[in-house]
């Protein structure tokens, strides 16, 4: 399995298995993508099986200590130096899933938030995934103003 960040040429590829993973009222699309990968495509991480993208783990950085919906929609608002690594989506094939490469990639991008000298990282999840993220030391902080695809997210944050 190789990891990487992404690039333009991965658009199709994450698309794909954004809209494997996430309802479309939820899943971002191509152009979105285009979008993020423009901005921050150093904040992705994407775990390859050969040339099939299985994995990938992506988000901006801001000085905002919370995610807001705006975030998802507003690549332009990424600020390389700024505090906090948001974690938009984590993402693997279905009959990729169990074998830890989300974890890996997680594990990862919390590595790379650490050696930037980040405050920490912050995403948000359904309730039925809260205590996965827990496991890497994400705390829950409650229900999120998030109303993104129309479903109750739950903040997670992991300060150093």
């Amino acid at each position: 399995m190789e990891i990487r960040h992404a690039t333009a040429d991965d658009l199709e590829a994450l698309a794909a298995v954004e809209a494997e993973c996430f309802p479309k009222a939820e899943a971002a699309t191509a152009e979105e993508f285009a979008d993020r990968v423009r901005h921050y495509g150093n904040h992705f991480w994407l775990m390859f099986d050969g040339d099939q993208l299985v994995s990938f783990v992506d988000g901006f950085v801001t000085d905002q200590a919370d995610l807001t919906d705006e975030m998802y929609e507003k690549a332009e608002l990424h600020q390389e130096d700024g505090d906090w690594q948001m974690i938009f989506g984590v993402n693997t094939l279905p009959s990729y899933r169990r074998h830890g490469y989300a974890g890996d990639l997680l594990k990862a991008a919390i590595r790379d938030a650490k050696k930037q000298g980040r405050n920490g990282l912050v995403l948000t999840c359904k309730d039925r995934l809260v205590h996965y993220y827990a496991k890497f030391g994400f705390k829950n902080e409650g229900v999120s103003g998030s109303t993104h695809g129309g479903v109750t997210w739950y903040q997670m944050r992991l300060t150093f």
